[in-house]
Order: structure tokens, then sequence, then C-alpha cells
């Protein structure tokens, strides 16, 4: 069930963090990588994250039993075309993009005949780069496969297998579903914090400088996940465009009536809001998604 060989293209956090998972928990699995930043080979080769890494994508898949792309979502087509003359005919194609019925279509449209399993490990940092990636990243996080109908039983199970060695947890989702069910839990969020951010930043009368040094812990968070890669997010927005869209109407909507409620001093409409979302919360915590110590237990944080 375990590969031999694995290619990975792109060697930021989530290809670096690949690499180093492999080396640590998939003992006799050789792993090649290539990224089209040279500074970021460099750091790779520095740091062992992949067992050798490439000077062209073309020679890092050549014998590759599988082949993860770990580029950001917008470039997934074009990484895909500079290896289509060279792909092994029998290994399987994957990727970790954040919205996967565009990525589905990319893969598919540059490499026809290829055997193409998109996936999305649900984990990350809001660093990024070949320093930020680290072995247990994907420990205890989901990894959703979006498999379409007809794909092969056998490299189905070799992908759950191998991310299953990683630390992850497998679920298998039509990729339109998930890239809905992301639109809720990862994209409007980040929409919204890259927005309270710029606003904070704008206002007139408050300067940068009381924002920065005023910060309560909410608006931390805020920024946080508002210094996620631009151009990671950028791609994410525009090939999931639809179920952000939606999404956001929605929020829109939710927004408009948490207006009322203030304006109209309704204390319970706002109280039975704040309940039902702190029982997520806890409900987040309880799957262990989160960390209840305080600060999430950020500042033990290994990566």
């Amino acid at each position: 069930m375990s590969f031999a060989r694995v290619a990975i293209i792109g060697l930021g956090l989530l290809g670096g963090s690949i690499g180093l998972a492999v080396r640590e928990s998939l003992a006799g699995c050789t792993t090649t990588g290539f990224d089209a930043d040279p500074d970021v080979r460099r750091r790779a080769g520095v740091r062992g994250l992949v067992s050798r890494v490439c000077d062209s994508a073309a020679e890092a898949v050549a014998d590759a039993e599988l082949v993860i792309f770990c580029v950001p979502v917008g470039a997934m087509e074009q990484a895909a075309r500079e290896i289509a003359d060279v792909l092994p005919t029998d290994a399987i194609v994957s990727d970790v993009g954040s919205s996967k019925a565009a990525v589905g279509e990319a893969l598919k449209k540059a490499l026809p005949g290829a055997t193409v399993i998109p996936a999305h490990p649900v984990a990350g940092t809001e660093r990024s780069g070949p320093d930020a990636g680290f072995a247990h990243l994907f420990r205890q996080r989901w990894c959703i496969l979006t498999p379409v109908e007809g794909t092969d039983p056998a490299a189905l199970a070799r992908l759950s297998a191998f991310w299953e060695a990683l630390g992850a947890k497998v679920e298998l989702m039509d990729a339109a579903h998930h890239d809905l069910v992301l639109a809720v839990t990862s994209h409007i969020p980040h929409l919204i914090a890259y927005t309270i951010v710029g606003t904070a930043s704008d206002l007139e009368g408050v300067t940068r400088s009381e924002v920065i040094k005023y910060s309560a812990g909410g608006f931390r968070d805020f920024t946080r996940i508002a210094a996620s890669d631009p151009t990671m997010w950028r791609d994410v927005f525009l090939t999931n465009r639809e179920a952000v869209l939606e999404m956001l109407g929605r929020f829109t909507e939710d927004l408009t009536a948490l207006q009322r409620a203030i304006r109209e001093r309704n204390g319970d409409a706002l109280f039975d809001l704040f309940t039902r979302t702190r029982d997520i919360r806890r409900s987040i915590v309880e799957q262990g998604q989160d960390d209840a110590r305080p600060d999430f237990g950020r500042g033990d944080h290994d990566g």
C-alpha cells in the first residue's frame, strides 16, 4: 500500500511538512522535491525537507509513484504541464489545494489520462516558506480526498493510506461539496480577517501605532489569520469564487440581522446568538480540532 518514491512540487509550509513527515513516518520512502524559487530550493536542501532537491520538476517526478503539487491553486495547471511529458504512466497525481473543483479540472486538463486524486489536508499555520514546515503538521487533522467517479479504488486506497501514515484522518467528499464547506470554515473567515485588519489600518483618527499597541485578543487572532500567504489566498478566492460568494451572501444577511439587533437593543437576540456560537466552539475543542488551553495552546506549538 505504501509508496517507495514520492515527488513534491512546491517546498513551502505544506510541501516541506509532507517531506519531513514522510522521513519520520515512512521508512524506506525516498522523496524528491522541486520549487521554482532557487532560494527555496537552497533552504529545502539545508533543512533536509526531501531526500533530494532537484533542479527541475521533470527531474523530480521522473520515477515517482506519487506526485503531490504543493503550489498555489492558480499555478496548479502550469506546474502540471511542466511534467506532462515525463510523468510515469502508473503514477498517482495529487495536490494540497484549498479549493478542489477547479484544481481537479486543472490537473485533468494538464495531465490527460493520468490518475488524479485531488486532496486537501486541512492543516496549516499563518507561516509560509521552506522554514515553516514541521513533521507533525498533519497529526489528527483531516485530509479530504475528492476522487471523481471511476477513480481506481486501489489508487484511492494507497493515497488514503499515505495520509493516514502521516497522522491524518482521511475523509472522502465530492469536490463541489468540499468547496462549499471550506468556504464556510476557512475561506470566509480569512476574508473577514483580511477585511477587519485592513479596516483598522485605514481608520482616520486612529493611528497604526495605536492599533498595534492596544490590540486585544480578538484582533490579534484576526491578524494571525491575515498574515497568511497572500498569493495562496488570492488564488483560493478566485478559484472557489462561486462558493465563496454564496457563503458571503449568507454572512451578509446574518450581519445585517446582527446590526438590527444592536440598533433595536435586542439583548435576547444577541445572547441567543452568542450562546449558540459558544456551543460550536466547545464542539470543535471536543473533537480535537483546537486546544482549550489559554491562548489556544499556541505557546506550546512546535511549528
